[in-house]
């Protein structure tokens, strides 16, 4: 048999698994339309509209199946999405090798699997957004390399002068380069074959919901305490010293105790520790159960300092705005419990784009297993911006 037959032959069994798949879901539809006739007389839109996406590409289908010749040579207009599709649902790598599409059709033998589309990416980080509350609050970056890197300046001196007055060079206190080094997350979604052969089932959207929870759960720890090897440097992981002695590359830190009667003031004063540039975005970080004690403090006229916020609004503690991050220490002997500053501007949050994922059919039978990479790196990029408060 020439490779051509091979090829056609594989075709036309896809084309018709594809068009078994979806009358069966078409059929299935249809039954409960027959059902909502029959009990209520009518028949929701959303299902009717359903229906009428599987008639479509039935017919679609079906024209396919009557001339399974066209498929037998690769088309220049294979769309890398449906090459993609093709990989995650049957294995079949022959759509992404001939593509010229360069994020489809590098493979990564040396760790297995193939550099996703941009649309899994982006699936991915906007999930990784809405539920990493630190990801909400601080710079991410998208990066090609392995490192990201960042100047900074750490200081460059000015002077008065008159119009003609002669001007001498200006001090300077030089530059620093901040790295990003990327470590490396991975996850191992199972799926069913019968998801897979669902024509109707988004593959992508399913992947990227799995690789969500636990990219989530790692992330988040590591921004707040990672130590920065082969995972992001957490804020919590640099030198914390006295707020007196704060230096760059040192987090500035104030002594907390909440005592009843003082509580308050100690918030105050953590406020005001960092510039007044850093408090006009500056927010408080702590977990749920140090948000628990905030919440109950008043001040000298028994009017609390916690406010709910507004609908879609974060609450607020003397007027500016609480993150909750669950990694973050308890109220205890030697825990920086509270932050509080411009994370946005802190804190920064590399992304390596291209996650990679490799179908492993044969590992956990009857389950098809997708090991997906994902690259991230973090750190802190201005010292000055936060502070914490140590109990």
């Amino acid at each position: 048999m020439t490779k051509e037959t091979k090829a056609l032959t594989g075709e036309v069994k896809s084309i018709a698994a594809d068009l078994m798949a979806t009358f069966e879901a078409f059929k299935a539809a249809n039954e409960a339309r027959l059902t909502e006739l029959e009990q209520i007389g009518a028949v929701d839109t959303v299902l009717q509209d359903k229906l009428e996406r599987m008639d479509k590409r039935l017919d679609t289908l079906s024209l396919k199946a009557a001339q399974p010749e066209a498929q037998a040579e690769p088309q220049p207009h294979d769309a890398p999405q449906t090459a993609w599709a093709r990989y995650l649902r049957t294995g079949d790598e022959s759509g992404l090798a001939r593509l010229d599409t360069k994020a489809l059709s590098a493979g990564t033998d040396e760790q297995g699997g193939y550099v996703a589309p941009p649309e899994l990416d982006r699936m991915i980080e906007s999930r990784l957004l809405q539920s990493s509350p630190m990801r909400q609050i601080a710079t991410v970056r998208q990066t090609s390399a392995g490192t990201y890197r960042k100047p900074v300046s750490l200081g460059v001196g000015a002077q008065w002068t008159g119009e003609t007055d002669t001007r001498t060079q200006t001090t300077t206190d030089g530059l620093e380069l901040l790295e990003f080094p990327a470590g490396e997350l991975y996850a191992m979604p199972a799926a069913t074959q019968t998801l897979l052969d669902d024509a109707y089932a988004d593959i992508d959207a399913w992947l990227a919901e799995e690789v969500e929870t636990a990219f989530s759960v790692q992330e988040s720890a590591a921004f707040v305490s990672g130590d920065g090897v082969g995972k992001p440097r957490g804020f919590l992981d640099y030198t914390i010293v006295s707020d007196a002695n704060h230096a760059w590359g040192k987090i500035g830190s104030l002594d907390g105790d909440f005592t009843v009667t003082d509580a308050g003031d100690q918030l105050i004063d953590l406020i005001h520790a960092p510039k007044s540039q850093f408090r006009v975005n500056g927010r408080f970080v702590m977990n749920r159960r140090t948000t628990a004690s905030v919440r109950k403090l008043k001040d000298a006229d028994g009017r609390y300092l916690w406010a709910p916020g507004a609908a879609g609004e974060a609450s607020t503690v003397l007027g500016y705005p609480v993150t909750e991050l669950e990694d973050m220490p308890d109220m205890a002997s030697g825990n920086a419990a509270i932050a509080f500053g411009d994370f946005r501007r802190g804190y920064l949050i590399a992304d390596r784009q291209g996650a990679r994922v490799l179908r492993d059919p044969y590992s956990s039978k009857p389950y098809v297993l997708f090991y997906t990479t994902k690259r991230v790196g973090g750190g802190i990029q201005n010292f000055d911006a936060f502070k914490v408060l140590t109990f």
